[in-house]
């Protein structure tokens, strides 16, 4: 199958006036050194802040609530697949150990279970129906969640490019995202369908149905990848995105880490719902039917929010592990898990949305 590309790269719109008037400057200076070249002018690098990141969580001011399982190493993400009850944790080794990333599986009834990887990884997503999907340097692992199996597959033409985002489609499809900012969307088999390179670094892309949103913490962005894969609108995501996950309510929620804000948006047009204040360093975040959730990593707190009425409405508060960067929530169980940063655990909190 033909691979299409979109590489005129370009910002979003309402970048910082510095920022664009430097963009406006690189613009007229490639221009002129290329003798007015477009070719020149379109593979200039696109404008960057430098990227927010969660704030260095202080030791903990109580206990936290519910119960803390050990995890050993350094957790980076997690995600609940409702198929098989698990909790997939991504973690790399403590230094100790011969480096190599795991997925830890944590259930209910069985022992935590350790998937070790064929490769490094840099993002973990799943399909609810027991596989998870990693990023990996030219190619997808693909881990199943029953069996605690990994295989590591190729994406054709592409062994020396580092992806560092994915996310699944309604139809099946992946969706990568590059460290040099391309996002491809590839076939069933695949291979790389279209390439949009319009990027700084794509950190994190998520699905709402088979629309694809990329997040690019350097253009503190969020963009839409159609159904074709093209970019679409592309938005301003507060003053430094950081996180981003879709919600079963068909919202994209961002936490704007610098801003302190969670930002709400929905797709098919990308457009801006809400944008809520939200203190002392939000980062983690997960998406349930009824409420929002939203770690604060400077307090060591965990928020639920009701996105019900259009405003965020807080309606429970819990204090967390140090260092709560990754939240996943289970739907069936009403639980809600963090997942420390620093190595402080995974943090199981039932009944956290008060039942039903």
């Amino acid at each position: 199958m033909p691979q299409h590309t979109s590489r005129a790269r370009r910002g979003p719109a309402g970048l910082p006036a510095s920022v664009t008037a430097s963009a406006a400057a690189l613009l007229v200076a490639a221009s002129a050194a290329a003798g007015c070249s477009s070719e020149s002018v379109l593979d200039v690098r696109p404008p960057t802040i430098e990227t927010a990141r969660p704030a260095l969580s202080p030791p903990p001011a109580s206990a936290p609530a519910g119960r803390v399982l050990r995890l050993d190493g350094r957790a980076r993400s997690a995600l609940f697949d409702p198929a098989t009850a698990t909790l997939a944790v991504l973690n790399s080794a403590d230094g100790s150990q011969p480096a190599a990333d795991t997925v830890v599986l944590l259930g209910d009834s069985a022992p935590p279970r350790t998937v070790r990887l064929p490769a490094p990884v840099e993002a973990l997503t799943g399909d609810g129906r027991g596989t998870a999907y990693a990023a990996a340097r030219g190619a997808v692992v693909t881990v199943d969640l029953a069996d605690g199996t990994a295989t590591r597959r190729e994406i054709p033409g592409h062994g020396d490019t580092d992806f560092t985002a994915v996310a699944r489609r309604a139809d099946g499809r992946l969706v990568l995202g590059s460290a040099a900012g391309a996002a491809y969307t590839l076939t069933p088999e695949l291979e790389v369908a279209e390439e949009a390179d319009v990027f700084a670094r794509v950190d994190a892309i998520v699905t709402q149905g088979d629309t694809a949103v990329v997040l690019d913490r350097g253009q503190t962005s969020v963009t839409a990848l159609g159904t074709d894969g093209a970019p679409e609108q592309a938005l301003r995501a507060g003053l430094g995105a950081t996180t981003m996950v879709a919600d079963p309510a068909g919202r994209v929620l961002v936490a704007d880490t610098r801003g302190g804000q969670l930002l709400v948006f929905t797709v098919d047009p990308l457009i801006e719902r809400q944008a809520y204040p939200v203190g002392e360093a939000p980062y983690g975040l997960a998406g349930s039917e009824r409420w929002t959730w939203v770690s604060q990593t400077a307090a060591n707190a965990v928020v639920g929010y009701d996105l019900a009425t259009g405003i965020p409405v807080e309606k429970v508060r819990y204090p967390t592990v140090q260092q709560p960067n990754s939240l996943a929530f289970d739907e069936a169980s009403d639980t809600l898990y963090v997942v420390s940063g620093s190595g402080a655990g995974v943090q199981v909190i039932t009944g956290a949305g008060g039942g039903r």
